[in-house]
């Protein structure tokens, strides 16, 4: 029974972890406050066009997706800043290929809100 609860224990504190870091994630980035400002838009935009169901499961999908990527660029910043604090040129290119996974995939998300919003704006 021991072996049960401490699994549990172990997956609660999991969660506590993961709470944590999307927390100092809101705090700490300029960038997501600025997609959370964009994706409370994009819902309230939801509501007033009463978007189907499937129209809303694409568009959490893509908030979180690039919510997501945001959190593991800055995840990679950090740990790139931290095993070599100075400029260096390798590194500089994992920052920006990481930062690119972040833009690909905000283009993306503009797209889909193009494809569902633009034909009720019209």
């Amino acid at each position: 029974m021991q072996k049960k609860e401490s699994f549990i224990s172990n997956r609660l504190k999991s969660v506590g972890y993961a709470f944590n870091g999307m927390f100092i994630l809101i705090q700490t980035e300029a960038s997501i406050k600025i997609q959370l400002v964009i994706a409370v838009f994009i819902t309230m935009a939801g509501f007033y066009f009463n978007i189907s169901t499937t129209e809303w499961m694409i568009q959490i999908g893509m908030i979180g997706l690039v919510m997501s990527i945001e959190g593991i660029n800055t995840a990679i910043e950090y740990l790139s800043d931290f095993v070599h604090p100075e400029n260096d040129q390798k590194i500089g290119l994992i920052k920006d290929v990481a930062a690119g996974a972040v833009f690909i995939a905000s283009i993306v998300a503009v797209i889909v809100a193009g494809i569902i919003y633009l034909p009720k704006m019209l």
